[in-house]
């Protein structure tokens, strides 16, 4: 098997004394493919065409010294990266501490010994692979663990929606109501300005609002008559039972509330604690207003979906007694730009 040979690495000595040049190439020509230009803005002008492996940089020069070349190679997003080791007559220490906080990698002094420069050039490429292997494994395990993140996050949606669909499946006159919920709650939450999360959210607590109905009889859900008020009151323990339900999820706790405080009235007059106003969950007021909405326009077992005309009227009277005034608004505007009245429940 043939093994191809390994390639040789590019070094390009910036300096503007023709014997240090010339001392450079003698020392590092055998093992590097070398080269050397005189001036800074000769060496921008050759690693704009020709990136190298690194760079040796002199701090005294004409025109641009090497802190003035070394700023433009940072700047650079095709030479950032390329090491510079600074070659300098000047054993002060804050020129060396300067050229380090200016990105330099390594020092060299004047004049050169030839062990211990090319030790120099060897162990700088060889930190410089190991930071370029160590920074490939970490956009791979970044790269692992972002997957793995996404797909936790499509197994948790996935999951609500399933949820959502077994809640729905209990009201045989309802289809889909947990998930156009979630869809006009999120588009309030859209327009309110809100951030992609806080409308990710406002959607996942939208989907689950209603899972408390699971430990209602289905006999009771789909009751075509008016309910006692011993079945009232029954019918209300869906929001206690949710918020049951939902308080084992730890890692999203804002579930709970939208189950458990859906039924809450702005004028204070709801159920389960007789919250009112602000004291309501701002993203659980939202969904109540997209909940109060989806009803209207949806079938029950006891009417028809209402027309929307009469939904507009009914939203306008709840608008501050039943429903956020804010938010009903918000669902006043899209039913004003809905006109083939296309948000509702699709007849079966």
């Amino acid at each position: 098997m043939n093994i191809p040979p390994l390639k040789r690495r590019c070094i390009m000595a910036v300096d503007d004394d023709d014997i240090n040049r010339l001392t450079l190439e003698a020392i590092l020509s055998i093992d590097y493919d070398f080269t050397a230009v005189s001036s800074g803005p000769e060496a921008l002008t050759r690693l704009a065409e020709q990136p190298v492996d690194l760079i040796l940089l002199d701090i005294n020069m004409p025109e641009m010294n090497g802190f003035e070349v070394l700023a433009a190679l940072q700047q650079d997003k095709k030479t950032c990266a390329i090491p510079v080791i600074m070659l300098t007559g000047d054993l002060d220490q804050e020129t060396e501490v300067q050229g380090i906080q200016a990105g330099a990698f390594d020092f060299v002094h004047k004049p050169f010994i030839p062990t211990l420069i090319l030790r120099r050039i060897e162990r700088t490429l060889e930190l410089k692979a190991l930071q370029h292997h160590m920074q490939q494994e970490i956009d791979r395990q970044t790269a692992i663990a972002q997957e793995r993140l996404a797909s936790t996050q499509r197994l948790f949606q996935e999951m609500v929606e399933t949820l959502a669909d077994t809640i729905d499946a209990k009201d045989k006159y309802t289809h889909g109501h947990s998930h156009r919920v979630a869809d006009y709650a999120r588009e309030i939450a859209r327009r309110l300005g809100k951030s992609e999360e806080y409308q990710r959210a406002v959607y996942y607590m939208a989907q689950l609002h209603d899972i408390g109905k699971i430990g209602i009889p289905s006999s009771l859900i789909n009751k075509s008559t008016k309910l006692t008020d011993e079945e009232y009151t029954a019918m209300c323990q869906h929001t206690n039972i949710g918020s049951d339900i939902l308080a084992h999820v730890k890692e999203m706790p804002e579930l709970l509330t939208a189950a458990r405080s859906h039924h809450e009235r702005y004028d204070g007059t709801g159920y389960p604690d007789g919250l009112a106003g602000t004291a309501i969950p701002e993203k659980v007021r939202i969904i109540a207003v997209a909940d109060a909405y989806d009803a209207m326009t949806s079938k029950r077992s006891y009417r028809d979906a209402l027309s929307q005309d009469v939904v507009r009227q009914e939203m306008l009277e709840a608008r501050g007694t039943q429903l956020d005034p804010l938010f009903t608004d918000i669902m006043l505007q899209m039913m004003a730009e809905d006109v083939h009245y296309q948000l509702r429940e699709e007849p079966v």
